[in-house]
């Protein structure tokens, strides 16, 4: 194997890569020399080898592998990465936690980011989902202070139970959500044990649009749903806060590649009338008894990233990335997220992020308009014109599109959404299908948790877990009448859920205060 010869970032060689230049004192100590530029370089830069943590989803496992069609679904779509049974599209997967920093423990009760680009022939499509089918929150406005309520409080940055359930007893939509977060699923034993789920609605298109359907995507692990208790989850962050990292990484070097199998379900305009809920409401799932999983693929992870910085950290995820046969419904958590997540990237990586080997699409990419720029490692389009319109350099254009067009049919799904949903919309006199907009709530949120509850009763010791899981972390809130709220919530659940949940909360924080030297769980 050939030596690399050691330089400087510039490429000066140099004799050896430990030496400074001081002017000697002649005791064994000296003053460091400006022409030490070795030295120098290597401070400077190690005072800046940090980028911005990600403001969600800091910590994580990743690899990288490819999905396989494995199902004909040309009747639904026209995406060319699914359809063509046993065609490969090559993928990078990111698994995270979502609220703790980067540096904390894999083995938290917490969300998982689930994060799937595919690198397709026509572009990156990217699969931004979660580990749970529904979201605590379907107002986008709600979005960043669902967030901060999970996170660290901002006079002590300690986690804080009466933040946390101060946001959930006040918005209430959130109930569904909260009985996967704090169920049996809520602390995954490794990420090759966790579904993914689009939470979000999006569409199916063929023929630029003219054919779509509605779809929501569900990706389940073949290896089987595996979860920890508390106390499990609590004794291995103590081992090894990076379980997870090395679990999935140590599989694959072992040849163990763990897979997911891909479904879709499907609602078609026509049917929209028909639908028990808000079809566009990630609070709630669609039933599988009206609307059945239906089989496209298999994702398989089989390569460990070669550098993580480089390839993991690096990498970004945006549901605004759809390639032709997949467009965005008019789902407004949906519509957001579809800003949101690349200007996070942008702030994050900078604005040619996109052109970080881990994020470059696979096709050649040629947009003008977008240059320039920190970090503009590429020719920069040379002396194309970077504006719009110009017949100097004549383009091409596809024939096919993302089809993001809004249709009339859009329209009247939101209409027909409305009359189900939970908002009031205010009329603005202005003639456009525009209104003011706010999300309220009532009993209907609560219809599908109280569903869910009563599953757990089919499965052994998952209720009596669920309860203890609640009053753990109910039982740091400090003020009384807020626990009082969260027991209140879960007895429109269930009446003897709220009863359990205030019994054994109230039975552990006597007994705290018999034992001060206890501590409580987080």
């Amino acid at each position: 194997m050939s030596q690399p010869h050691y330089t400087l970032a510039e490429g000066i060689p140099l004799p050896r890569n430990d030496i400074i230049e001081q002017l000697s004192t002649g005791s064994g100590g000296g003053y460091v020399l400006l022409t030490s530029t070795q030295l120098l370089e290597n401070l400077a830069h190690f005072s800046r080898e940090r980028i911005p943590e990600r403001t969600v989803h800091a910590k994580a496992a990743g690899a990288r592998g490819y999905y396989e069609v494995a199902d004909d679904v040309s009747d639904v779509t026209d995406a060319d990465f699914l359809n063509g049974i046993g065609k490969k599209t090559e993928v990078l997967m990111r698994i995270s936690t979502v609220g703790p920093a980067r540096g904390s423990a894999d083995t938290v009760r917490d969300f998982r980011g689930f994060a799937v680009k595919f690198k397709t022939n026509e572009g990156n499509q990217d699969w931004v989902f979660n580990n749970q089918p529904v979201f605590f929150v379907r107002d986008p406005m709600k979005f960043p202070s669902l967030n901060r309520s999970h996170k660290p409080h901002p006079g002590t940055n300690a986690s804080d139970a009466s933040m946390f359930w101060d946001f959930h007893v006040n918005n209430q939509e959130s109930i569904h959500a909260l009985m996967f977060l704090f169920g049996d699923r809520g602390l995954p034993s490794s990420v090759r044990h966790v579904n993914g789920y689009s939470g979000n609605t999006y569409k199916f298109t063929k023929d630029n649009g003219a054919s779509y359907v509605y779809t929501r995507i569900t990706v389940k692990t073949v290896q089987g749903i595996h979860y920890y208790t508390n106390s499990e989850g609590a004794e291995i962050a103590g081992k090894d806060p990076d379980a997870h990292l090395v679990d999935l990484q140590e599989a694959i070097n072992k040849g163990h590649y763990p897979q997911w199998d891909v479904y879709i379900q499907v609602i078609r305009p026509e049917d929209i009338s028909k639908a028990p809920i808000n079809i566009f409401d990630m609070t709630k799932v669609w039933p599988k008894s009206l609307y059945p999983l239906r089989k496209m693929g298999r994702i398989t992870l089989d390569t460990n990233p070669k550098n993580w910085f480089a390839e993991i950290e690096q990498a970004a995820f945006s549901p605004s990335n759809m390639v032709p046969g997949l467009a965005a419904s008019p789902d407004p958590m949906l519509q957001a997220r579809m800003f949101a997540y690349p200007d996070a990237a942008r702030y994050r990586l900078g604005v040619n992020y996109q052109f970080l080997p881990t994020n470059a699409a696979k096709p050649k990419v040629y947009c003008p308009i977008e240059r320039d720029g920190f970090m503009n490692f590429t020719p920069n389009y040379g002396i194309d014109p970077n504006y719009v319109g110009t017949k100097l350099k004549p383009v091409k254009f596809s024939d096919r599109t993302s089809s993001a067009k809004v249709t009339s049919t859009d329209f009247t799904a939101v209409q027909q959404m409305d009359q189900l949903s939970l908002g009031h919309p205010d009329e603005v006199q202005i003639p456009s299908p525009i209104s003011a907009f706010t999300q309220v709530n009532d009993q209907k949120d609560f219809e599908q948790a109280t569903a869910l509850w009563k599953i757990m009763e089919k499965q052994e010791g998952a209720q009596a877990r669920f309860v203890d899981n609640v009053a753990a972390h109910a039982s740091d809130v400090k003020e009384k009448w807020l626990r009082e709220e969260v027991y209140a919530m879960f007895a429109k659940v269930d009446k003897e859920l709220g009863e359990r949940i205030n019994k054994v909360a109230e039975t552990k924080i006597d007994n705290d205060h018999a034992h001060p030297h206890k501590t409580a769980w987080h």
